[in-house]
């Protein structure tokens, strides 16, 4: 992934965050941020333990833990992200890929 592109999902990204804070007019942006999310159900969609979808996804492993067993729920940005990565999880790779 080239730089360029990099920097234009990090605008998408926040954008969103803008959106999800109320700092942002909703009107101007279609993201729709689903209430619930099946946490479990997307990381099993993976085929990754625990441990490896935190660290590749970079959640801490305790919390995805809690939202898995339903002590917590993510908050609306990590809702976004964990859309994203079950829609789309490559691209999220390469967007968080190292270099």
């Amino acid at each position: 992934m080239n730089k360029n592109a990099f920097d234009k999902i990090m605008a998408g990204v926040g954008d969103m965050k803008a959106i999800v804070e109320g700092k942002a007019d909703p009107k101007s942006y279609r993201v729709h941020v689903p209430a619930q999310i099946d946490v479990k159900a997307i990381r099993a969609r993976t085929g990754l333990s625990q441990d490896r979808f935190a660290n590749r996804f970079g959640f801490n492993a305790a919390t995805l833990r809690d939202w898995e067993q339903g002590r917590r729920q993510p908050e609306p940005t990590a809702r976004v992200l964990l859309t994203v990565i079950d829609r789309e999880p490559e691209a999220v790779e390469r967007a968080l890929a190292g270099g």
